[in-house]
């Protein structure tokens, strides 16, 4: 489609050249007109590409510049490893779960310097890993110097990871 309107946009330059004068004068009317419709057609292309990033990582679906919510369903290719450098900015919230519990007021209340909290989770088992709320691997605890880290030991499939965003 993209490629249709780009040869007929050639076609018809070639057309108004052979048309034209042999002072080779263009005016700006057409001048105008032609970037109208370059713009026209770059606006397409970034179109796609948004439609692309949307069916990749849905996470992005129907945003608008701005951050507004966009009500039309759009169509468009498969990302392509290019396009990722138009996301390749943009922040990530990266959170490691320890493990959890839940308490009554009464015993919150009660905790002090020196209280100890039991979790969920065993000692040895792998932590949970979070990107934007949703889980995407386990890891193990490793320090380096005297800072600590995840050593990741399992990602989970991409098929997993669209299931569990439903």
């Amino acid at each position: 489609d993209l490629d249709k309107q780009k040869e007929m946009i050639k076609e018809e330059a070639q057309g108004k050249k052979e048309n034209e004068d042999s002072d080779d004068d263009i005016s700006w009317d057409d001048a105008k007109e032609d970037l109208d419709k370059q713009k026209e057609m770059i606006k397409e292309e970034a179109q796609e590409k948004v439609v692309e990033i949307e069916k990749e990582f849905p996470p992005f679906a129907g945003l608008k510049e701005g951050g507004g919510k966009g009500k039309e369903k759009r169509k468009g290719k498969k990302a392509s490893p290019d396009n990722l450098d138009l996301i390749l900015d943009v922040a990530m919230q990266v959170k490691i779960e320890l493990g959890r519990t839940s308490m009554t007021v009464k015993d919150l209340l009660q905790l002090g310097p020196g209280s100890i909290i039991e979790l969920s989770k065993l000692a040895g088992e792998p932590l949970d890993i979070f990107v934007n709320g949703k889980e995407i691997a386990r890891g193990e605890v490793v320090v380096i110097n005297d800072r600590f880290g995840i050593r990741l030991t399992d990602i989970i499939n991409p098929a997993e990871r669209v299931e569990r965003l439903k």
